[in-house]
This record gives structure tokens, C-alpha cells and sequence, in this order.
């Protein structure tokens, strides 16, 4: 298979040296999936994983599209993304410490 978008992996972050509260670690679990889901709208609305030509994968292509999509918007999200999962993390911990 071909690797069609290589991202490093040194872009991820390292390791906390304390350990994390266990809410902090579902939310930014959280933040990341959400992030990952808004990415791969993007990629889909952007055309990803379309046909490129007339002979190409056909309608298993088109079914299993939304797969490769998700796929590479997940490691996009978990590699460090756009960004926005950071955003998403604060709005979220703001919320929760605003109760």
C-alpha cells in the first residue's frame, strides 16, 4: 500500500512525567476524536478518496472511501492536526472547572 500522506511521528507529543488526572486523559482523548471527526469532513468535502479516473477502484472504491478518510484523518488528529484539539481540550477543561 501506498503511503499517500507520510506524517512524522516525532510530532507527537512525549510523555507527561506525572501522572495525569484520569479526566484530563479522556478529555483530550476526546478533544483528538473530535478533532478527527471535523478533519475528515474536511478531507471529504475537499474530495479525498475520490476516483481519480474511470478505472479506478470502482464502487468498492466508493464504499470503503469514508474508511481511508477517517483512517487518515485520525493519525492527522493524532499526530498534532490543525491544532485544534488543544482548543477543543481548553474549552472543554474551562467548562469543567467553571462547575
Amino acid at each position: 500500500m501506498t503511503d499517500f500522506l507520510p506524517l512524522a511521528a516525532e510530532r507527537t507529543a512525549a510523555p507527561a512525567a506525572r501522572p495525569e488526572d484520569p479526566r484530563l486523559s479522556r478529555a483530550k482523548e476526546a478533544a483528538v476524536k473530535l478533532e478527527a471527526t471535523f478533519l475528515a469532513e474536511m478531507l471529504k468535502a475537499a474530495g479525498f478518496g475520490e476516483p481519480v479516473e474511470e478505472f479506478s477502484g470502482g464502487t468498492g472504491e466508493d464504499q470503503f472511501a469514508s474508511f481511508y478518510r477517517t483512517a487518515v484523518a485520525e493519525r492527522i488528529a493524532e499526530t498534532g492536526g490543525l491544532g485544534l484539539a488543544e482548543h477543543f481540550l481548553r474549552a472543554m477543561m474551562e467548562r469543567v472547572n467553571d462547575r
